[in-house]
């Protein structure tokens, strides 16, 4: 065999012993063959009929129908037979195998696979690795071996603490190589995930069959099924034997799950005889929501193909996560666009929907991952949401004491405006709540929150140094209290808020200087008082919300990129309409306005209590400025575009009093100063802020790669920077776009922007 096959410098495995010729054995050994991971393939099965046809086919090189012989001299035994028959085959081969052998299964079963290894070996082999391929067919057999099969699934490893790292690399690798996606679990979790995802479907199914089977007339009612049950019930025709030795060797999981669905079946059908179609819609609406999630996972990750190159693998699933942007040089912007809605609204239209009496209608609600982070932790909590649709949403609202306690914790994705909004909000809730999120938020400091709330009287604790996990203990009284917020920040005033709505007093927050409005704007579209005096906001425990009608206007926050974007380019001419105008939110407009930026806005109105405006952006020739610190609150999350025109702008630019831009989704200060440095911008970062040196020349950006740190913003202000670049701008990791502006890329090509996504 030659010395270097498929990326790798020599075969993985010697002799391979793989036990069951069925789909998923003689897939394997299809694949093995393929990507020249072996020099040899041994088959097992108790039919020589079965051996014959494998080696006919070229699927094995030899064939052993006693377990025992053909595992000798193998140096990885693959058990993929029955998972009724793992005990068996298992104490057939222990006396045979070799000592320094890897050993996996395929089993659906894990927990069953390692007590049969412990019984059949003592205890279980350090280099036994247990498998399970999340891969099928509707064909069974030898002859239904696809050696493509695993490309793009799910391969999960459960192995023990002690198992041998090297054989968990070394099964690992090989499943990776022929096309899947690996993950590491625990066994007694995999079986939980298992016995909810495809045991308790199974189970559903030919129960179904069985009992419509013997009703009256059953034949008729076979003959009249749609599409629906035919799709549902396919499942029943699977292998009857293979799904009893399932059920009885997951028998603890399938049961804890089947109660669960029991109990929530009983309580549908007590709702269908209640009439209670608010509870119905409740749990259609979550059950759709979590379908239409499941179906888009999947069909990205069918989408997956993988690929191997010298000395590592590399999956499509794992670029795709990293979401590069390729921007190449352009020179003009122009156009009429409406960016999405404005997050921050939208975030606060569920929350106080949620709590109000009545159905809140919402028109313009942003679609990205961060707003409906905080819609579906509502639904988990009891309240019903229709959509959304094309940016309509209906809510349902429970009351203010109406929100039930979920059934686990609330994923918030990387939405750190939701986690903070919520601590307020839950710690003076009757249940238990504990908040997550994907690894930048878990990074996030929130004590700036917890600890104003603890004094308050919430019990909150998070994790080391003040990050997520937050876990949150509901029950208690909170008292009204006044705290002098020693940075301004919308967040951490409207968690504040949010828990005095529940507080005994009044609870009342100075600002330094001011920060965004919307909390307390909406509040009051929600018919509940608030006082603002100076710089003081307050509102009294014990109130009301009543539904109301929300219209959100666009982003100024998305806006702000193609205010910059226009400005630093040649004849640029663009229009952006229906854009919130909030005077807590304008910072950008005037930052942009004193460095020379051509913007003007018309058709000014209030839409719902928020003041939106059309805004016209031409080319201008920007200077540099000593931004005003009273101006940084006010246009905190648009510093990294504005970094971009500073770039661009004659002079130098100073920003000062803006700590908070380190512990936004990234350390934007740094992460901006980084990037520009790469482009050949001079910069120098500072503790609070930075100093930029622009430059007017045609060509103020080289080409190169930057790293946007998993951080939304940045990615965005990037790619305008390639209006002024020399070369090809390429972004990594770019996926969270879709946080805040899920159409950037679009709106951004259409305008013209000359970018696409690697």
């Amino acid at each position: 065999m030659n010395d270097v096959t498929n990326g790798f410098r020599s075969p993985q495995f010697n002799r391979v012993a793989i036990i069951g010729l069925g789909l998923i054995g003689s897939s394997l050994a299809r694949a093995l063959r393929k990507h020249q991971l072996c020099d040899e393939i041994v088959g097992c099965a108790r039919s020589m009929q079965t051996l014959e046809r494998g080696l006919a086919l070229g699927v094995i090189d030899h064939a052993e129908q006693d377990p025992a012989l053909a595992v000798k001299g193998a140096d990885l035994v693959v058990l993929a037979m029955p998972i009724g028959a793992t005990g068996k085959v298992l104490d057939q081969i222990a006396a045979s195998v070799e000592s320094d052998a890897i050993i996996t299964d395929a089993g659906s079963v894990k927990g069953s696979v390692l007590e049969a290894a412990k019984q059949s070996f003592g205890s279980v082999p350090a280099r036994f690795i247990p498998g399970h391929p999340i891969a099928g067919s509707e064909r069974s057999g030898v002859e239904a071996g696809n050696a493509d099969l695993y490309v793009g699934h799910k391969v999960i490893l459960t192995p023990l603490q002690s198992a041998d790292p090297d054989a968990v690399e070394r099964v690992s690798l090989m499943w990776r190589c022929v096309g899947a996606e690996v993950v590491i679990m625990d066994a007694e979790y995999h079986d939980q995930v298992l016995a909810a995802t495809s045991h308790l479907p199974h189970l559903l199914a030919f129960s179904l069959v069985d009992t419509l089977a013997g009703e009256d007339g059953h034949r008729e009612i076979f003959n009249y099924a749609a599409g629906g049950f035919r799709d549902f019930t396919r499942i029943a025709s699977s292998d009857p034997v293979m799904w009893r030795d399932i059920f009885l060797a997951n028998r603890g999981a399938t049961v804890e799950v089947l109660d669960r669905f029991s109990a929530g079946l009983a309580e549908l059908r007590q709702s269908v005889l209640d009439q209670n179609g608010d509870e119905l819609l409740n749990v259609f609406t979550r059950a759709k929501s979590a379908r239409d999630y499941f179906t888009k996972q999947s069909s990205d990750v069918n989408a997956d193909t993988a690929v191997c190159t010298t000395d590592n693998i590399v999956t499509e699933s794992m670029k795709d996560k990293q979401n590069i942007f390729s921007v190449q040089p352009s020179s003009t912007l122009s156009g009429e666009i409406r960016v999405p809605g404005d997050k921050s609204i939208s975030h606060r239209s569920i929350m106080f929907g949620s709590l109000a009496q009545g159905v809140t209608d919402i028109e313009g609600f942003l679609e990205g991952d961060d707003a409906l982070a905080t819609l579906q932790s509502f639904r988990d909590m009891g309240v019903v949401i229709e959509g959304p649709e094309q940016g309509r949403v209906k809510v349902h609202g429970v009351g203010m004491n109406g929100l039930k306690k979920p059934g686990g914790p609330l994923d918030l994705g990387n939405s750190g405006t939701s986690m903070r909004l919520l601590m307020g909000l839950l710690c003076a809730q009757g249940f238990d709540t504990v908040l997550g999120g994907d690894e930048s938020l878990t990074k996030r400091p929130m004590a700036r929150v917890s600890k104003p709330l603890a004094a308050m009287g919430a019990s909150i604790t998070t994790a080391d140094n003040g990050r997520p996990p937050i876990n949150i203990q509901g029950g208690g009284q909170l008292k009204g209290a006044h705290y002098d917020m020693p940075i301004a920040s919308a967040q951490v005033k409207s968690a504040l808020l949010l828990a005095g709505l529940y507080a005994d007093g009044v609870t009342s927050v100075s600002e330094p200087a001011p920060s965004r409005d919307h909390t307390e704007r909406m509040l009051r579209g929600f018919g509940y008082d608030v006082e603002v005096a100076n710089s003081v906001v307050s509102v009294r425990g014990g109130g009301t919300l009543t539904a109301t009608r929300i219209d959100v206007p666009a982003d100024i926050s998305s806006a702000a990129f193609f205010l910059v974007g226009a400005s630093i380019s040649k004849d640029s001419d663009m229009l952006l309409k229906h854009v919130g105008v909030n005077p807590t939110r304008t910072g950008v407009i005037e930052i942009l306005q004193r460095m020379g930026a051509d913007i003007t806005l018309s058709n000014e109105r209030l839409v719902g209590g928020e003041p939106v405006a059309d805004i016209r952006v031409k080319s201008a020739r920007l200077k540099g400025i000593d931004i005003p610190e009273s101006l940084v609150p006010l246009a905190i999350d648009e510093f990294p575009a504005i970094f971009i025109a500073a770039a661009c702008a004659e002079g130098q630019t100073t920003l000062t009093g803006a700590e908070e831009l380190r512990v936004k989704e990234s350390d934007r200060i740094q992460a901006m100063a980084d990037g520009m440095k790469v482009l050949g911008v001079d910069t120098k970062p500072t503790e609070d802020g930075i100093v930029i040196q622009g430059c007017t020349d045609q060509f103020v950006f080289n080409s190169g790669e930057i790293d946007s740190f998993d951080d939304h913003r940045i990615a965005m202000a990037f790619a305008m920077a390639s209006l002024r670049s020399k070369g090809e701008v390429r972004i990594l990791n770019c996926a969270n776009v879709a946080t805040s502006f899920p159409s950037f890329v679009e709106l951004a090509g259409q305008s013209g922007l000359n970018i696409c996504v690697r």
